[in-house]
């Protein structure tokens, strides 16, 4: 199937708070077989997905949201995080634990589009749909110059705005990043309520740095991953993973659909209805009936 891309216009996002207001005043709805796996991209955490798991959840979907290595509330430092294997840890465990029949619907923002991947190369009879959100989507990973090109964000333009961890010495490569305080705002969450910001700056954390490029892949004969349905959902005002990354990585690796969001970086909190609609459209049009390119 070719790809189709398909814009959401968005004049209005404040209308969340009345959404999930009304939505706890009436009977719980009946509830839905989809079980949605959410992956939050480096610094991040579960909490990151807190309008959407609500959104998901008061519809009748299965939601769990997972903490990679030193994310959220897991207690590793950072700074010993040298592995993608080792971060990714949390969410291939939680793929392992899943009854054999079991199916989810996995969705990764940013570099949880890596985490993503490998948990499709290793578990794809487990996954009916994986949705890529603003996220790094490589089959295999970081193997050359231009998927690092198209993977990892150029930030460079904003100046100097990391705080790096050396958790192997002075003369040795990052260990560690975390994006400072005054530039979140404009970098992560231009477009976003400011509580959201206020809140992600109180609880972001540094990101494994040289865990995450070190992400590859190798595929095997009959792994399963060209068999399962992908979605990527753009984000149009994107300052981390940019538009034309985004549509380097579509062009590379084709998906069955691609959909259009005005939003930033973290569409989660700037919008989250719209968000909350394509999930629920994906699962829709894709789950068990997508042809992957």
């Amino acid at each position: 199937m070719g790809s189709s891309e398909k814009a959401t216009n968005n004049n209005t996002s404040d209308d969340t708070h009345e959404s999930l207001t009304t939505n706890s005043l009436l009977p719980p709805p009946p509830p839905h077989h989809h079980h949605f796996v959410l992956v939050h991209g480096i610094s991040g955490g579960s909490w990151c997905w807190y309008k959407i798991r609500t959104l998901l959840e008061s519809s009748g979907y299965k939601v769990s949201c997972i903490d990679l290595k030193g994310g959220g509330i897991d207690p590793t430092d950072a700074n010993s995080i040298l592995t993608f294997d080792d971060y990714n840890k949390p969410l291939l465990d939680f793929m392992s634990s899943l009854p054999p029949n079991e199916q989810v619907i996995l969705v990764g923002h940013s570099a949880g589009g890596l985490s993503v991947t490998q948990a499709t190369h290793q578990f794809a009879k487990k996954v009916s749909l994986a949705i890529y959100l603003a996220a790094t989507m490589l089959k295999l990973g970081f193997w050359n110059d231009e998927d690092v090109k198209d993977g990892v964000p150029d930030l460079s333009s904003f100046g100097d705005i990391y705080e790096l961890g050396f958790g192997l010495g002075p003369n040795q490569p990052p260990t560690s990043a975390l994006i400072k305080k005054e530039f979140q705002p404009k970098i992560l969450y231009q477009l976003s309520p400011p509580e959201d910001y206020t809140l992600a700056a109180m609880l972001l954390r540094p990101g494994p740095i040289l865990a995450l490029t070190s992400a590859r892949f190798e595929e095997e004969d009959g792994d399963g991953i060209d068999g399962v349905p992908r979605i990527y959902i753009k984000t149009m005002h994107d300052h981390v993973v940019k538009p034309h990354q985004q549509e380097e990585m579509i062009r590379k690796w084709p998906p069955a659909e691609v959909y259009g969001l005005d939003s930033d970086h973290s569409p989660f909190f700037s919008r989250p209805n719209e968000l909350f609609g394509l999930l629920v459209k994906a699962t829709g049009s894709c789950v068990g009936s997508c042809e992957c390119n």
